[in-house]
């Protein structure tokens, strides 16, 4: 009594069900690895201090860093690509918190490895440090490189230079 295309649906199912659970077995094999692998960062520091100027209400900082850090250890089989950017952090009487991405890059998982060591030297920023108002003057910044894995399978997730090993300096009290 069963027709073809209950058939069909049965196999068409049992196929998608099977690539289910091998997809949640791949996304569990994984857990733990952003702990257990981080890259290496060796440097990321300001290079220079390009200019501050009021524009608008608003106070915009143009710099230059250098960064040197190796990603190969955030890559395994199942990472398709990291987004790497250079996050700002600053805190004003308005703002606790202020986080202000500054460059970016993405590395595919096909790259050679040598493309996966970010290797920069006096980098100017893609996005200027902007505030919400005239606050940045004499402000402290902390310089972090951070990272988001996009994987095959399975949930997206962020990792981060480790607490305490960020880049500071202080913006100049003077507009120039």
């Amino acid at each position: 009594m069963q027709t073809v295309w209950v058939r069909l649906n049965a196999v068409v199912f049992f196929g998608l069900t099977v690539l289910l659970c091998l997809s949640i077995l791949a996304a569990l094999s994984k857990i733990g690895h952003t702990s257990r692998y981080q890259p290496h960062i060796h440097k990321l520091a300001l290079k220079n201090m390009k200019s501050l100027k009021n524009h608008g209400g608003v106070d915009r900082a143009l710099l230059s860093f250098d960064l040197h850090a190796d990603m190969n250890p955030a890559f395994h089989w199942n990472i398709k690509q990291l987004f790497v950017y250079v996050v700002a952090t600053y805190a004003t009487p308005t703002n606790p918190k202020n986080q202000i991405v500054l460059w970016d890059r993405i590395i595919e998982s096909s790259d050679p490895p040598n493309r996966k060591i970010l290797k920069e030297s006096n980098v100017f920023v893609k996005y200027g440090l902007v505030d919400q108002g005239a606050e940045l003057r004499g402000k402290e910044v902390e310089l972090s490189l951070m990272w988001d894995h996009m994987p095959l399978t399975g949930l997206l997730y962020m990792g981060g230079q480790k607490e305490g090993t960020a880049s500071k300096f202080v913006l100049p009290t003077e507009y120039q």
